[in-house]
């Protein structure tokens, strides 16, 4: 067994007794991020309790502080002493956004509406073309983000911003986010619409901080939304609660579903619509998953899931579906390879960078185990024969979802399971290999260790 808090770099698992017991799961990275971020413009301290430790939330907060904000730690609470609307002070030097490109682009979005030059450090650049429509909108309301050929970047803000007028006819969830961040800064009415409906975790947090927001569906059949909200509100101190990362929570549910005569909990899990593709493609794979003890917290949905160890049976997953869980084709594919029959994921054409070098992972990784997986150009064809050789030696390149799924697959895999660059998961889900020996896993100490 390891270290609760720290994850080798080649980690070993052994197979698994049946699952039982809680499974909690880390907060929601998104929600975190987002809750700093609002706090931060309110009047007051908020107290946040359940806040993702991951490096891309501590990369907000290390942002934050250098605009003046106080953020005080005390075990699993967090407090916020906000500054205002339109408050945040320019920071002396270039903010520590870390590497992640998600945490650089929400924080361009909060300092769009100021009109001084913000510098950035090197940080990688988002997915695909999500880059051009983060510059293309922010361009819109005046402020522009330059990149250099070193990887730094810096943003001008808008001396006299622009109202917010944008038409999403692709989903542009980052660039969304960070139109709201800029338009609730600045006077006037504001106005987002998307053709196909993103994540609204960020208009939720509006709403419960106190901003004047609507969100307004298609007529019809349609899939698109209207956003309407009005900048400069007075924003009002909160105490919240953060909801479990469904991402994350996908370890504890494939893991319960794969692991014969598992019945586990899996506690606090956000069941927002837009965050619950992978279930619900297990669920139609024939896992047995239920939604109990369900609530609301600050507009959001939540519940335990109760897995029992289940039969799957292949599916094919279409484009549409597939595109909106990206992040989470890793365990999808995991729980494929103990299904029966083939699971087609559709939709993967046109990836680049970080994408496509998880895909390349996911198939090597299930071929060192003796699962059949082939590659197309626009799909991942996966040959469930219900259980798993294993034995292999699973190359993760540093993706924590990488090493935290097959994982996963060595926890019922007939021999054991060896995943190279595990100390990924430490910055993603410390606790993972603590939570996962607690609930029945097997972590023998690697050899050579």
């Amino acid at each position: 067994m390891t270290d609760a808090n720290t994850t080798p770099a080649t980690l070993t698992v052994q197979g698994a007794d049946p699952l039982s017991g809680r499974f909690a799961t880390p907060g929601d990275i998104a929600i975190s991020q987002r809750a700093l971020l609002l706090a931060a413009l309110t009047v007051g301290v908020s107290s946040i309790s359940g806040l993702r430790a991951s490096s891309a939330v501590l990369a907000c907060v290390a942002a934050l502080r250098q605009m003046g904000v106080t953020i005080e730690q005390n075990g699993d609470d967090w407090r916020v002493h906000g500054l205002g609307v339109a408050g945040l002070l320019e920071p002396e030097d270039a903010l520590a956004a870390g590497q992640s490109a998600h945490s650089a682009a929400l924080l361009m979005g909060l300092m769009a509406p100021y009109g001084f030059t913000t510098q950035f450090g090197k940080v990688p650049t988002l997915r695909g073309d999500a880059m051009a429509t983060l510059n293309d909108s922010l361009s819109a309301i005046g402020a522009s983000v330059e990149r250099r050929s070193d990887g730094r970047m810096s943003l001008r803000g808008a001396c006299l911003p622009l109202p917010v007028r944008q038409r999403f006819e692709t989903p542009a969830p980052t660039a969304k986010t960070a139109l709201l961040l800029a338009g609730l800064q600045m006077a006037g009415a504001h106005e987002i619409y998307e053709s196909v409906a993103t994540q609204d975790h960020t208009e939720k947090l509006m709403a419960a901080f106190g901003a004047d927001i609507t969100t307004t569906p298609d007529e019809g059949h349609g899939d698109g939304v209207t956003i309407r909200f009005v900048g400069l509100p007075e924003l009002k101190p909160q105490v919240l609660s953060v909801p479990g990362d469904p991402s994350a929570a996908a370890f504890g549910v494939v893991a319960a579903l794969i692991v014969k005569g598992s019945d586990l909990v899996i506690e606090n899990v956000l069941i927002n619509p837009l965050r619950t593709g992978l279930i619900d493609t297990l669920l139609e794979m024939g896992g047995d998953i239920q939604f109990i003890n369900q609530r609301e917290i600050a507009g959001e949905h939540i519940a335990d899931l109760r897995v029992r160890s289940s039969w799957l049976k292949g599916v094919r997953v279409d484009p549409r579906h597939a595109g909106a869980m990206l992040d989470d084709i890793a365990p999808l594919a995991i729980a494929a390879a103990y299904a029966q029959g083939e699971t087609v994921i559709e939709g993967l054409q046109d990836l680049s960078g970080p994408d496509d070098d998880r895909l390349a992972a996911i198939a090597a990784g299930l071929s060192a185990n003796k699962v059949g997986v082939t590659r197309n150009a626009d799909s991942l064809i996966i040959a469930g024969e219900g259980k798993v050789g294993g034995g292999g030696r699973v190359r993760s390149g540093g993706d924590a979802a990488i090493a935290m799924s097959f994982a996963v697959l060595g926890l019922a895999s007939r021999h054991r399971v060896s995943i190279e660059d595990a100390e990924a998961i430490t910055a993603s889900f410390p606790d993972f290999v603590a939570t996962m020996t607690q609930v029945g896993g097997h972590f023998p100490p690697s050899k050579g260790r």
